[in-house]
């Protein structure tokens, strides 16, 4: 896997994981992979801002798996695990196909940009930061829901997060903890107007 393929290639991997009516977040993962966080972490997060993010409830699940995937990265776990109540959830395989179809050509063109770069980002304690402010947001999230696109750029700024550190690209990071300050500003607009 190159950087110029790495988040196609989660895609490929996912949608090649695709049987039946419905999926489980389970499986999702066995499919991904235990100890990948960070792909497990693009997926739900891309899913979220697709527009699969009309499944009800979508935002609030992204947060939940989110949020155990950082805390036990912070622990430094080398596999993941998430609660059953979250495993057993289904996805509808037709939103998540339709979802993965409008995702490729925007990733395809974010490929291009990423190269390995800042990657003291990645190593502790630099990696705390982001981690701490994406648990932080995702505690947020599940109200998210109410506020019209809010919930897509919280989980857009988790898709940058997880793409740079799939990549080991820095400024992925970086853009991401930049559009982490846009979803307070998006909230207190929406809520104003």
């Amino acid at each position: 896997m190159t950087e110029n393929s790495a988040l196609s290639d989660v895609l490929d991997r996912l949608e090649a994981a695709i049987e039946g009516d419905e999926i489980t977040i389970q499986e999702v993962i066995e499919r991904l992979g235990r100890k990948s966080f960070a792909s497990v972490m693009l997926i739900f997060s891309l899913i979220s801002t697709s527009p699969a993010s009309a499944i009800p409830g979508i935002t609030a699940a992204v947060a939940a798996i989110t949020f155990f995937l950082a805390a036990q990265m912070i622990l430094g776990r080398d596999h993941l695990w998430l609660p059953r109540f979250i495993t057993r959830r289904s996805l509808s395989t037709a939103n998540l196909c339709k979802g993965i179809g409008w995702l490729r050509k925007p990733l395809h063109v974010v490929e291009r940009f990423l190269k390995a770069r800042l990657t003291f980002l990645f190593h502790r304690p630099w990696l705390y930061l982001p981690l701490v402010l994406i648990m932080a947001l995702t505690l947020f999230m599940p109200f998210m829901e109410l506020i019209p696109t809010s919930g897509s750029i919280a989980s857009a700024v988790i898709a940058l997060f997880a793409a740079g550190l799939l990549t080991r690209d820095g400024a992925f990071v970086i853009a991401a903890l930049l559009l982490l300050l846009g979803v307070p500003v998006a909230a207190w607009h929406f809520t104003v107007s």
